[in-house]
């Protein structure tokens, strides 16, 4: 399928190239009968290419100039030169990584916000069929990706920003794994806008290290513990235990009003939705709950004790212990604004009136924190229970309740 100025699901095909500058023809077939066509890549130094349109669902012709040619086995690139779909083969090696891991390994130097766009534009194929950026490789799957055009040079012949060297505060590090207190406002990697985050840092930081990858992820605005592994084989084991709910994940949230006491699990499934576009740009992610009988929507579960009652001039608040046994995209921010309860602080999903007298009272961010993580080291076997505090600031606000 291919796209041109007002016209959608279009199917074209490859009939001759002409000299440059030279006109295209061909015909295409709408429900009164074959019209005739002629087009040129306008701008183009590049010999245009004169395509057959075979097929077409929808026509409404405003322009004929050529937008966009995707799925080919021919595309432009940047600078005119062209550029094949590649098929990858995923080896025992990659076995298990998730897809968009996968690609920024194989597709270095694009940025990670290019990575996720032609994965949620169906551009990239596995085994012949859409997939998630979320979804797991295995031996043997054939991943179909599309010809990859760089990002524009800027002025002085550099690319993006270079990712800053950083290193973060350690709570556990040895030759399998390293555990660390990743900041608010930092995400865990570079994508959907943001240049980079903890794990290209990280990598800048130690540029002798063979192989650094996020076990799992934790919200830009949420803080604490996050696992990133050192070795492959402590990665895929890693991620089983997560898979297969054998680790221990608990935050800290505070919340507004009074959580009842009796209120010890969500299990209301979650789904995924996009917000209205603005312009051209595509709608934000979001999540929302759903029915148990809706097809798209995915099993959460989230449990619940109250940690402490937090009496505020702005409004009472409590503070929950909250462990999850579902690792869904924004799961915890989710259930507790569902039941009524928002967490402090978070602007997606929160009480923006309240956010904003908050921050003006000294919370800055989202109180939500991963506080305690057990999980079963992939070396060892040993059972490991780490725990990171609030910082000092959230522990301030609340009154120092928890250690």
């Amino acid at each position: 399928m291919y796209s041109i100025f007002g016209v959608s699901s279009v199917s074209l095909d490859w009939s001759r190239r002409g000299p440059p500058g030279a006109l295209g023809a061909g015909r295409f077939a709408c429900g009164t009968g074959p019209v005739a066509w002629t087009f040129c890549a306008a701008g183009q130094r590049t010999p245009c290419l004169c395509l057959k349109l075979i097929q077409i669902k929808q026509l409404q012709l405003t322009n004929y100039t050529v937008k966009n040619i995707i799925g080919s086995k021919a595309a432009l690139s940047q600078g005119g030169a062209a550029k094949a779909v590649k098929y990858l083969e995923v080896d025992e090696e990659s076995a298990g990584q998730r897809l968009d891991n996968f690609l920024i390994r194989q597709l270095k130097g694009v940025p990670k916000t290019y990575v996720y766009r032609i994965i949620r534009s169906g551009e990239v194929r596995v085994n012949k069929g859409r997939a998630s950026a979320d979804s797991r490789v295995q031996p043997g799957d054939v991943v179909r990706v599309p010809p990859v055009r760089l990002p524009e040079r800027t002025q002085d012949g550099q690319a993006q920003a270079a990712t800053p060297a950083r290193e973060f505060p350690a709570l556990l590090e040895d030759d399998w794994l390293i555990a660390v207190n990743k900041p608010a406002g930092v995400a865990v990697h570079g994508g959907s806008g943001v240049s980079f985050g903890v794990i290209e840092q990280l990598r800048r930081a130690r540029p002798q290290a063979r192989f650094l990858e996020l076990v799992h992820r934790l919200d830009r605005e949420t803080s604490g513990i996050l696992l990133i592994a050192k070795k492959r084989s402590a990665l895929t084991t890693l991620q089983d235990q997560f898979r297969q709910r054998e680790t221990g994940k608990t935050y800290l949230a505070l919340v507004l009003g009074d959580w009842p006491a009796n209120r010890k699990v969500i299990d209301t499934p979650l789904r995924k939705f996009l917000l209205p576009a603005a312009g051209n740009a595509e709608g934000e992610r979001r999540v929302r709950t759903t029915t148990k009988d809706d097809p798209e929507g995915m099993k959460a579960v989230t449990l619940v004790k109250v940690a402490q009652r937090v009496p505020h001039p702005l409004g009472d608040m409590t503070l929950l212990e909250v462990t999850i046994k579902t690792g869904r995209t924004h799961q915890i921010r989710v259930h507790l604004a569902s039941s009524g309860h928002p967490i402090a602080g978070d602007e997606k999903y929160g009480d923006f009136a309240r956010n904003k007298a908050l921050e003006k009272a000294g919370l800055k961010r989202m109180f939500l924190h991963a506080w305690r993580l057990r999980f079963t080291h992939p070396s060892t076997g040993e059972t490991v229970a780490l725990e990171q505090p609030l910082e000092p600031a959230l522990q301030q606000f609340v009154g120092n309740p928890v250690a």
